[in-house]
């Protein structure tokens, strides 16, 4: 999703280790090494401790000591939390994007979307996982709130672990998908409807992981 032309090492191997992490290739609780974090990303030892010190800051990895990091495994009361500030932050993006996006950026939001129920009807977790994200940060972007986008984007690499977790017990066809309300409503340039469609899609998943979560007791 980030082009690696011209960027510093540090700056690429934080790029690779986020998507990892941000579509579950690294599960809440796994542990993971600096060493073999550089075998698998063939990079240097002074890049992925960068990378590794960003991710930590942002609170998408726990350092464990013994150089041994893993992704946090969410609480239920970490779930609301999101909750909380998803239902915040989401909307307030949505109103703005409506009252930007031409119609050609809701043309290009459709395609997305259109992929992301390709990989829904062929249970491919991994392309549902990069285009649901890959959806709700075109569409985010488009609000041109650089502060708000970061707390959204932030949020995501806190939860986006466990919703990998919940998507292989449950499959891709159990999550909500309110998307196509939302571009519905765009298009009519009904910015509140909009938002209200996002907040729903963001609530309803959410509580889908907070249930699961619950009857298994961790999402580890």
């Amino acid at each position: 999703m980030h082009s690696t032309a011209s960027k510093p090492a540090h700056e690429v191997v934080y790029h690779q280790l986020r998507e990892l992490i941000l579509f579950g290739d690294l599960i809440p609780g796994q542990a993971v090494t600096i060493q073999g974090l550089t075998v698998e990303l063939n990079a240097g030892m002074t890049p992925v401790r960068e990378a590794l010190r960003r991710l930590i800051s942002e609170g998408a990895l726990v350092f464990q000591g013994n150089r041994r990091v893993t992704v946090p495994t969410l609480s239920k009361d970490n779930i609301n939390e999101l909750i909380f500030a998803r239902q915040a932050i989401e909307p307030q993006l949505i109103i703005l994007a409506t009252q930007k996006a031409t119609p050609e950026d809701i043309d290009r939001l459709e395609v997305i979307d259109a992929e992301l129920d390709q990989a829904i009807e062929s249970g491919d977790i991994h392309r549902y996982l990069k285009k649901n994200y890959e959806f709700h940060a075109n569409l985010y972007d488009l609000a041109d709130a650089p502060i708000l986008v970061g707390l959204a984007d932030s949020m995501w690499l806190r939860f986006g672990p466990s919703l990998r977790v919940i998507c292989g017990r449950l499959g891709t066809q159990s999550l909500p998908d309110l998307h196509k309300q939302c571009l519905s409503a765009m298009r009519a340039g009904d910015a509140h409807a909009a938002a209200n469609a996002i907040r729903d899609d963001v609530v309803q998943g959410m509580e889908q992981v907070k249930r699961n979560l619950t009857e298994n007791k961790s999402v580890d």
